[in-house]
């Protein structure tokens, strides 16, 4: 298994939106209901390096396996330090160690990127994994909101994590 992580390109977005789409489609792990499709990750993409948070790939045998980026938590300037993660993997890459690679990867680049905080928003659902890997990463719980999204026919919460970045 030869995996690599590294910077998104502009080369890895049909990746990004291939991986993402099948969330959309079958999970509660976003609460997105249309597949956005490429151009919106284009844009995306352009929009957080462009404001200097990291956006990153994991290629396995040099394929995109997995994808994970930092953003702002909230648009108001105090909260300019705190970032929320983002992170997906092609179903056929989980349990290999690869988001774990992935996600440390891509919060080290956000603590050299002047992140502080970091905060995690997971969804109910099938998204043990989500839950798990961010606690293996260190994340603590840091709440609870019930009933604040409905997909599937079927209202949902999520779950807030929250982690300091050394040096942020």
């Amino acid at each position: 298994m030869n995996v690599q992580v590294r910077a998104a390109t502009s080369g890895d977005v049909a990746g990004l939106a291939r991986i993402y789409d099948h969330y959309v489609a079958t999970s509660t792990a976003t609460f997105e209901l249309d597949p956005p499709g490429e151009p919106v990750w284009r844009d995306k993409l352009d929009a957080v390096t462009g404001a200097g948070w990291p956006f990153e790939v994991a290629l396995l045998d040099g394929q995109v396996a997995g994808f994970a980026y930092v953003g702002p938590w909230r648009p108001r300037p105090a909260y300019a330090h705190t970032v929320e993660d983002t992170i997906y993997l092609d179903p056929a890459a989980t349990g290999r160690g690869i988001g774990t690679r992935l996600l440390a990867s891509v919060l080290e680049q956000a603590a050299v990127a002047g992140a502080r905080e970091v905060i995690a928003v997971v969804a109910d659902g099938d998204t043990a994994a989500s839950l798990a890997l961010h606690r293996r990463a260190g994340f603590d719980p840091a709440g609870r909101l019930k009933r604040v999204g409905r997909k599937f026919d079927r209202w949902l919460g999520t779950t807030l994590l929250q982690k300091t970045l050394a040096g942020g």
